[in-house]
């Protein structure tokens, strides 16, 4: 961004990978202008608090985050404990989102609703690289202003654009009319979303790790709540691979959920229909059925759709991208990440140079760089930010320089509905219990601690 310095960076998104990024481009010497669409810091995080991640605090905190917190008198989190999105928010992101440093600089309220060139169009070439940024942003769901900046860094995330229930990529006939009956992702089953849910006929859609949490939780509500039905639709002929090895898997906690998911579905507590695309959503006065493309149908009175996640590129549709057309990741990222051959721990180091597109200072970090690919790590995103820092800074040899080192744990498996870092269901023992006061906790249900060690100097 060497001509239009003087301009601020804008990042789009105030969670915990767009946090970091301000906070290594302040210790870079830019300065950084947050746009963050909800009301808070964190705020996508906050629909599924009641989530324990996979990763380890280590592995949650961003390390020029943490240094702009340890002049406040913050306390870190035990290093080895497994975070609820909840405490996530609260004993990280809140506190670093007060800090002088980045209150001064976030905008909440404040939705990116386009990000082009000043005056440009993504057809015009002349003097575009040089030519700086306007976002246009919504703010408090009213006022729009537009904003002019040196670089964009969109950490916005994929969390408001969930994939569709319908097969074949596209939303299922009828859906847009049964959204009503059709709840968040990761529903608070036993607790926010409780009145949503108990007494009632639900289907749960999808066959990853969040399809696995919300059907335990349901098992629970069931316990409590004797009419609650609950009916699990899967595409594939089994769910084997959300089972996967049972009581012998070579990931005990991964066994562990499969083990207990496979007894619920045996018990006939849950009540599970493989092979089931669905085609069709007819919304009537009570209920909707769902019919799937081999005719058959089900009934429902909720539906909880847990079918992963996709980025929302129409913001950025003035800009001249390069994506892998596959998962829609920046192309040299594609390859690497590409969920049928990788999982959380084996997608290699990689920084600004493969996240970079033909439109110069423009970057997409954190969960949107994955596109459609779910196995992303919240200490991947930090590394990403650190190496995107230091290349608008202009230290090309840092940027390049990425580092990320794999615990002793291994690799997770890949979640169809979620990034790697989240989730793990909640469990019944206190971490100490688990795994002792200096291990590594398991938690009881499903999930191991994984993570990704990054950098810890601005100049790594």
């Amino acid at each position: 961004m060497d001509s239009v310095k003087n301009l601020p960076v804008a990042v789009i998104g105030a969670g915990p990978i767009g946090l970091a990024t301000a906070a290594h481009l302040l210790e870079r010497g830019l300065e950084p202008v947050i746009f963050e669409a909800g009301p808070t810091a964190g705020a996508a995080i906050e629909q599924w608090r009641h989530i324990r991640l996979f990763s380890p605090w280590r592995f949650n905190l961003d390390d020029a985050a943490v240094r702009l917190l340890e002049p406040t008198g913050w306390e870190s989190p035990r290093p080895t404990a497994l975070p609820y999105g909840g405490e996530l928010i609260d004993n990280y992101l809140t506190p670093l989102a007060a800090t002088a440093q980045i209150a001064s600089r976030l905008q909440t309220g404040a939705r990116v609703i386009a990000v082009t060139r000043a005056g440009l169009d993504k057809t015009h070439v002349r003097d575009r690289d040089t030519t700086p940024f306007v976002v246009r942003v919504e703010h408090d769901g009213s006022e729009i202003r537009d904003h002019v900046v040196g670089a964009v860094i969109d950490a916005s995330g994929t969390w408001s654009t969930r994939n569709p229930l319908g097969t074949s990529g596209l939303p299922a006939i009828g859906e847009t009319t049964a959204a009503d009956r059709i709840s968040s992702p990761l529903p608070d089953a036993i607790g926010r979303d409780r009145a949503a849910f108990a007494g009632r006929r639900v289907l749960v859609v999808g066959a990853g790790h969040s399809a696995a949490n919300t059907l335990i939780n349901l098992a629970e509500l069931a316990k409590e709540e004797p009419g609650t039905t609950i009916l699990w639709a899967v595409r594939g002929e089994s769910a084997e691979k959300v089972y996967g090895g049972g009581d012998a898997d070579g990931l005990p906690a991964r066994g562990q959920l499969g083990s207990r998911l496979r007894r619920l579905v045996d018990a006939g507590t849950i009540e599970l229909h493989t092979g089931f695309g669905i085609a069709a959503l007819k919304t009537l006065d009570t209920h909707v059925t769902v019919e799937a493309v081999d005719g058959r149908t089900v009934e429902a009175d909720v539906i909880a759709p847990c079918t992963g996640f996709r980025p929302d590129l129409d913001v950025l549709r003035e800009l001249r991208l390069n994506l892998d057309p596959a998962v829609e990741a920046p192309t040299e990222l594609g390859p690497l990440i590409d969920p049928e051959f990788h999982s959380c721990g084996t997608v290699p180091a990689h920084g600004a140079k493969v996240l970079a597109h033909p439109e110069k200072d423009f970057y997409i970090v954190g969960m949107k760089s994955y596109g459609r690919a779910p196995t992303f790590l919240l200490a991947t995103g930090y590394e990403q930010v650190r190496s995107v820092a230091a290349a608008l800074a202009g230290d090309q040899a840092a940027a390049d320089t990425v580092h990320l080192e794999l615990p002793e744990t291994g690799v997770c498996s890949a979640d169809a509905g979620t990034s790697c870092d989240v989730p793990a269901a909640a469990t019944t023992q206190e971490p100490e219990a688990q795994g002792g006061c200096c291990a590594a906790p398991k938690p009881a249900f499903v999930g191991f601690p994984t993570g990704l060690a990054h950098g810890r100097s601005a100049d790594n």
